[in-house]
Protein backbone atom coordinates (compact mmCIF):
# COMPACT_ATOMS: atom_id res chain seq x y z
CA UNK A 1 0.00 0.00 0.00
CA UNK A 2 1.41 3.36 -1.12
CA UNK A 3 2.10 5.80 1.59
CA UNK A 4 -0.24 8.80 1.73
CA UNK A 5 1.24 12.13 0.68
CA UNK A 6 1.66 14.55 3.44
CA UNK A 7 -0.23 17.84 3.34
CA UNK A 8 2.52 20.42 3.34
CA UNK A 9 0.19 23.43 3.11
CA UNK A 10 -0.11 25.17 6.40
CA UNK A 11 -3.65 25.19 7.74
CA UNK A 12 -3.54 28.92 8.41
CA UNK A 13 -3.01 29.72 4.73
CA UNK A 14 -5.94 27.63 3.55
CA UNK A 15 -8.14 29.22 6.09
CA UNK A 16 -7.02 32.62 4.98
CA UNK A 17 -7.79 31.76 1.35
CA UNK A 18 -11.22 30.49 2.20
CA UNK A 19 -11.98 33.50 4.32
CA UNK A 20 -10.72 35.83 1.52
CA UNK A 21 -12.96 34.16 -1.05
CA UNK A 22 -15.89 34.49 1.27
CA UNK A 23 -15.05 38.17 1.77
CA UNK A 24 -14.78 38.75 -2.00
CA UNK A 25 -18.06 37.03 -2.68
CA UNK A 26 -19.86 38.95 0.00
CA UNK A 27 -18.55 42.52 -0.68
CA UNK A 28 -17.32 42.39 -4.32
CA UNK A 29 -14.02 44.09 -3.36
CA UNK A 30 -10.83 42.02 -3.55
CA UNK A 31 -9.20 41.58 -0.20
CA UNK A 32 -5.99 43.33 0.64
CA UNK A 33 -4.13 40.05 0.54
CA UNK A 34 -4.81 39.67 -3.23
CA UNK A 35 -3.49 43.13 -4.22
CA UNK A 36 0.12 42.86 -5.50
CA UNK A 37 2.83 45.04 -4.02
CA UNK A 38 3.52 48.54 -5.38
CA UNK A 39 6.63 47.44 -7.19
CA UNK A 40 4.69 44.92 -9.22
CA UNK A 41 2.13 47.59 -10.24
CA UNK A 42 4.87 49.97 -11.33
CA UNK A 43 6.41 47.28 -13.47
CA UNK A 44 3.10 46.56 -15.23
CA UNK A 45 2.53 50.24 -15.99
CA UNK A 46 6.00 50.65 -17.44
CA UNK A 47 5.56 47.56 -19.58
CA UNK A 48 2.23 48.89 -20.89
CA UNK A 49 3.78 52.28 -21.65
CA UNK A 50 6.62 50.59 -23.53
CA UNK A 51 4.13 48.66 -25.65
CA UNK A 52 2.26 51.89 -26.48
CA UNK A 53 5.49 53.58 -27.52
CA UNK A 54 6.36 50.62 -29.73
CA UNK A 55 2.96 50.79 -31.43
CA UNK A 56 3.39 54.53 -32.04
CA UNK A 57 6.79 53.90 -33.55
CA UNK A 58 5.40 51.28 -35.92
CA UNK A 59 2.62 53.63 -37.03
CA UNK A 60 5.13 56.42 -37.66
CA UNK A 61 7.35 54.07 -39.65
CA UNK A 62 4.41 52.99 -41.82
CA UNK A 63 3.47 56.62 -42.49
CA UNK A 64 7.03 57.46 -43.47
CA UNK A 65 7.20 54.48 -45.82
CA UNK A 66 3.92 55.47 -47.46
CA UNK A 67 5.13 59.02 -47.94
CA UNK A 68 8.46 57.97 -49.37
CA UNK A 69 7.15 55.42 -51.85
CA UNK A 70 5.69 56.86 -55.09
CA UNK A 71 1.97 56.26 -55.71
CA UNK A 72 1.10 53.15 -57.61
CA UNK A 73 0.41 53.73 -61.29
CA UNK A 74 -3.35 53.65 -61.43
CA UNK A 75 -6.07 55.74 -63.03
CA UNK A 76 -4.91 59.37 -63.24
CA UNK A 77 -6.83 61.89 -61.19
CA UNK A 78 -9.08 64.19 -63.18
CA UNK A 79 -7.56 67.64 -63.60
CA UNK A 80 -8.92 70.44 -61.49
CA UNK A 81 -11.40 72.35 -63.62
CA UNK A 82 -10.59 76.02 -63.60
CA UNK A 83 -13.31 78.58 -63.57
CA UNK A 84 -14.16 79.46 -67.13
CA UNK A 85 -13.62 83.07 -67.97
CA UNK A 86 -16.54 84.86 -69.55
CA UNK A 87 -15.64 86.19 -73.01
CA UNK A 88 -15.46 89.95 -73.17
CA UNK A 89 -15.69 92.35 -76.11
CA UNK A 90 -12.36 93.37 -77.58
CA UNK A 91 -11.34 96.43 -79.53
CA UNK A 92 -11.79 95.94 -83.29
CA UNK A 93 -10.40 99.25 -84.56
CA UNK A 94 -7.93 97.35 -86.74
CA UNK A 95 -10.68 95.35 -88.45
CA UNK A 96 -10.56 95.85 -92.23
CA UNK A 97 -14.23 96.77 -92.46
CA UNK A 98 -13.93 99.37 -89.69
CA UNK A 99 -10.85 100.89 -91.32
CA UNK A 100 -12.57 100.98 -94.70
CA UNK A 101 -15.57 102.88 -93.30
CA UNK A 102 -13.38 105.30 -91.37
CA UNK A 103 -11.35 106.03 -94.47
CA UNK A 104 -14.47 106.73 -96.48
CA UNK A 105 -16.55 108.54 -93.82
CA UNK A 106 -14.55 110.70 -91.46
CA UNK A 107 -15.81 110.47 -87.85
CA UNK A 108 -18.75 108.21 -88.63
CA UNK A 109 -17.57 105.04 -86.86
CA UNK A 110 -17.59 105.97 -83.16
CA UNK A 111 -16.65 102.55 -81.79
CA UNK A 112 -15.64 99.14 -83.13
CA UNK A 113 -15.89 96.03 -80.96
CA UNK A 114 -15.64 92.30 -81.61
CA UNK A 115 -17.33 89.73 -79.41
CA UNK A 116 -16.93 85.96 -80.05
CA UNK A 117 -16.24 86.62 -83.69
CA UNK A 118 -19.05 89.15 -84.22
CA UNK A 119 -18.20 92.66 -85.35
CA UNK A 120 -20.22 95.58 -83.95
CA UNK A 121 -19.85 99.15 -85.17
CA UNK A 122 -21.36 102.15 -83.41
CA UNK A 123 -22.27 104.67 -86.09
CA UNK A 124 -23.18 108.36 -86.04
CA UNK A 125 -26.97 108.74 -86.09
CA UNK A 126 -27.18 111.18 -89.00
CA UNK A 127 -25.09 108.98 -91.35
CA UNK A 128 -26.70 105.58 -90.83
CA UNK A 129 -28.23 105.49 -94.32
CA UNK A 130 -24.90 106.36 -95.98
CA UNK A 131 -23.08 103.66 -94.01
CA UNK A 132 -25.71 101.05 -94.84
CA UNK A 133 -25.59 101.96 -98.50
CA UNK A 134 -21.78 101.70 -98.54
CA UNK A 135 -21.92 98.26 -96.92
CA UNK A 136 -24.66 97.11 -99.29
CA UNK A 137 -22.61 98.09 -102.37
CA UNK A 138 -19.21 96.97 -101.06
CA UNK A 139 -17.10 95.22 -103.71
CA UNK A 140 -15.50 92.59 -101.47
CA UNK A 141 -18.34 91.73 -99.06
CA UNK A 142 -21.64 93.27 -100.16
CA UNK A 143 -24.05 93.15 -97.20
CA UNK A 144 -27.10 92.75 -99.38
CA UNK A 145 -29.40 91.18 -96.77
CA UNK A 146 -30.98 92.96 -93.80
CA UNK A 147 -31.51 90.25 -91.18
CA UNK A 148 -33.18 92.34 -88.52
CA UNK A 149 -33.83 95.79 -87.12
CA UNK A 150 -34.42 95.91 -83.39
CA UNK A 151 -34.05 98.25 -80.44
CA UNK A 152 -32.65 98.21 -76.89
CA UNK A 153 -33.86 100.57 -74.17
CA UNK A 154 -31.41 102.02 -71.62
CA UNK A 155 -33.47 104.26 -69.29
CA UNK A 156 -30.39 105.51 -67.42
CA UNK A 157 -29.00 107.13 -70.58
CA UNK A 158 -31.09 110.28 -70.55
CA UNK A 159 -29.71 111.87 -73.75
CA UNK A 160 -29.99 108.78 -75.95
CA UNK A 161 -31.89 106.01 -74.14
CA UNK A 162 -32.62 103.97 -77.28
CA UNK A 163 -30.14 101.99 -79.34
CA UNK A 164 -31.28 100.94 -82.81
CA UNK A 165 -29.53 97.76 -83.94
CA UNK A 166 -29.12 96.71 -87.60
CA UNK A 167 -28.01 93.13 -88.28
CA UNK A 168 -26.58 92.87 -91.79
CA UNK A 169 -25.51 89.73 -93.65
CA UNK A 170 -23.43 89.27 -96.77
CA UNK A 171 -24.74 86.34 -98.77
CA UNK A 172 -21.75 86.20 -101.20
CA UNK A 173 -19.15 86.66 -98.45
CA UNK A 174 -20.97 84.74 -95.67
CA UNK A 175 -20.15 87.45 -93.14
CA UNK A 176 -22.14 89.45 -90.63
CA UNK A 177 -21.88 92.90 -89.12
CA UNK A 178 -23.93 94.69 -86.50
CA UNK A 179 -24.55 98.45 -86.64
CA UNK A 180 -25.69 100.41 -83.59
CA UNK A 181 -27.16 103.91 -83.47
CA UNK A 182 -27.94 105.79 -80.24
CA UNK A 183 -30.92 108.12 -80.31
CA UNK A 184 -34.01 109.24 -78.41
CA UNK A 185 -37.69 108.96 -79.21
CA UNK A 186 -38.04 112.52 -80.55
CA UNK A 187 -34.98 112.65 -82.79
CA UNK A 188 -35.40 109.09 -84.03
CA UNK A 189 -33.38 107.89 -86.98
CA UNK A 190 -33.65 107.86 -90.77
CA UNK A 191 -35.40 104.93 -92.39
CA UNK A 192 -33.48 102.40 -94.49
CA UNK A 193 -36.53 101.18 -96.42
CA UNK A 194 -35.06 102.79 -99.56
CA UNK A 195 -32.14 100.35 -99.33
CA UNK A 196 -33.94 97.24 -98.06
CA UNK A 197 -37.73 97.19 -98.54
CA UNK A 198 -37.96 94.48 -95.87
CA UNK A 199 -37.14 97.16 -93.27
CA UNK A 200 -40.70 98.47 -93.60
CA UNK A 201 -42.36 96.17 -91.08
CA UNK A 202 -39.21 95.91 -88.92
CA UNK A 203 -39.13 99.66 -88.36
CA UNK A 204 -42.88 99.72 -87.78
CA UNK A 205 -42.48 97.09 -85.06
CA UNK A 206 -39.77 99.16 -83.32
CA UNK A 207 -41.97 102.25 -83.58
CA UNK A 208 -44.94 100.35 -82.16
CA UNK A 209 -43.19 98.71 -79.20
CA UNK A 210 -40.52 101.33 -78.37
CA UNK A 211 -41.87 104.59 -79.81
CA UNK A 212 -38.79 105.51 -81.86
CA UNK A 213 -39.62 107.56 -84.97
CA UNK A 214 -38.16 106.57 -88.35
CA UNK A 215 -37.98 109.56 -90.66
CA UNK A 216 -38.85 109.17 -94.36
CA UNK A 217 -40.70 105.92 -93.67
CA UNK A 218 -43.41 105.33 -96.29
CA UNK A 219 -46.05 104.04 -93.84
CA UNK A 220 -45.04 104.56 -90.21
CA UNK A 221 -47.88 103.30 -88.02
CA UNK A 222 -48.42 100.67 -85.37
CA UNK A 223 -47.98 97.06 -86.40
CA UNK A 224 -48.98 94.86 -83.44
CA UNK A 225 -51.06 97.04 -81.14
CA UNK A 226 -54.28 98.91 -81.98
CA UNK A 227 -53.84 102.33 -83.58
CA UNK A 228 -55.23 104.20 -80.55
CA UNK A 229 -53.22 102.26 -77.96
CA UNK A 230 -51.45 104.37 -75.38
CA UNK A 231 -47.78 103.75 -74.59
CA UNK A 232 -45.07 101.41 -75.84
CA UNK A 233 -44.95 98.10 -73.95
CA UNK A 234 -41.30 97.07 -74.54
CA UNK A 235 -39.88 100.11 -72.80
CA UNK A 236 -38.30 99.15 -69.50
CA UNK A 237 -40.12 101.88 -67.60
CA UNK A 238 -43.51 100.29 -68.42
CA UNK A 239 -45.02 98.25 -65.61
CA UNK A 240 -45.43 94.51 -66.06
CA UNK A 241 -48.76 94.63 -64.25
CA UNK A 242 -52.07 95.36 -65.92
CA UNK A 243 -52.58 99.11 -66.38
CA UNK A 244 -56.04 100.56 -66.86
CA UNK A 245 -56.04 103.22 -69.58
CA UNK A 246 -58.42 104.90 -71.96
CA UNK A 247 -58.21 102.10 -74.53
CA UNK A 248 -59.17 99.37 -72.03
CA UNK A 249 -62.07 101.44 -70.73
CA UNK A 250 -63.32 102.02 -74.24
CA UNK A 251 -62.84 98.61 -75.84
CA UNK A 252 -63.12 96.28 -72.83
CA UNK A 253 -66.49 96.99 -71.21
CA UNK A 254 -67.66 95.33 -68.01
CA UNK A 255 -68.81 91.70 -68.23
CA UNK A 256 -72.36 90.60 -67.61
CA UNK A 257 -73.27 87.97 -65.03
CA UNK A 258 -73.74 85.33 -67.72
CA UNK A 259 -70.35 86.03 -69.26
CA UNK A 260 -68.70 85.94 -65.84
CA UNK A 261 -70.28 82.56 -65.12
CA UNK A 262 -69.06 81.23 -68.45
CA UNK A 263 -65.55 82.39 -67.64
CA UNK A 264 -65.63 80.63 -64.26
CA UNK A 265 -66.77 77.43 -65.94
CA UNK A 266 -63.93 77.60 -68.43
CA UNK A 267 -61.45 78.06 -65.59
CA UNK A 268 -62.93 75.10 -63.72
CA UNK A 269 -62.39 72.87 -66.75
CA UNK A 270 -58.82 74.13 -67.17
CA UNK A 271 -59.30 75.49 -70.66
CA UNK A 272 -56.82 77.88 -72.24
CA UNK A 273 -57.37 81.45 -71.13
CA UNK A 274 -56.38 82.86 -74.49
CA UNK A 275 -58.98 80.72 -76.25
CA UNK A 276 -61.75 82.99 -74.99
CA UNK A 277 -62.95 84.89 -78.05
CA UNK A 278 -63.98 88.06 -76.24
CA UNK A 279 -61.12 90.43 -75.48
CA UNK A 280 -62.98 91.91 -72.53
CA UNK A 281 -62.48 88.62 -70.70
CA UNK A 282 -58.78 89.41 -70.40
CA UNK A 283 -59.59 92.64 -68.60
CA UNK A 284 -61.50 90.75 -65.93
CA UNK A 285 -58.67 88.25 -65.57
CA UNK A 286 -56.17 91.01 -64.94
CA UNK A 287 -58.45 92.77 -62.48
CA UNK A 288 -58.92 89.58 -60.48
CA UNK A 289 -55.17 89.35 -59.96
CA UNK A 290 -54.66 86.12 -61.89
CA UNK A 291 -51.34 85.88 -63.72
CA UNK A 292 -51.78 84.97 -67.36
CA UNK A 293 -48.10 84.25 -67.91
CA UNK A 294 -45.06 84.17 -65.59
CA UNK A 295 -43.28 87.45 -65.17
CA UNK A 296 -39.54 87.93 -65.21
CA UNK A 297 -38.37 88.15 -61.65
Amino acid sequence: MAPMSEDTKPPEQSKTTESGAEETESSGTPPSSTIPPAGVLAGADSEKAAMVEQAKGRVAAVKESLGATPPSPGAPKPPVKKKEEVPKPTDASAHPLAQKLRARFNGVVLEALEFIGQLSLRVERSRIVDVCDALRLDDETPFNYLSDVTCVHFPDQKDAPFEIVYNLYSIPGNKRVRLKVATNAEQGVDSVTGLWPAANWMEREVFDLFGVVFHNHPDLRRLLLPPDWQGHPLRKDVSLEFVENEWTQKHLPEMTDVQREQLEQRRAYGLELLSVPQERVMRDIFRSGKEVMPKDK
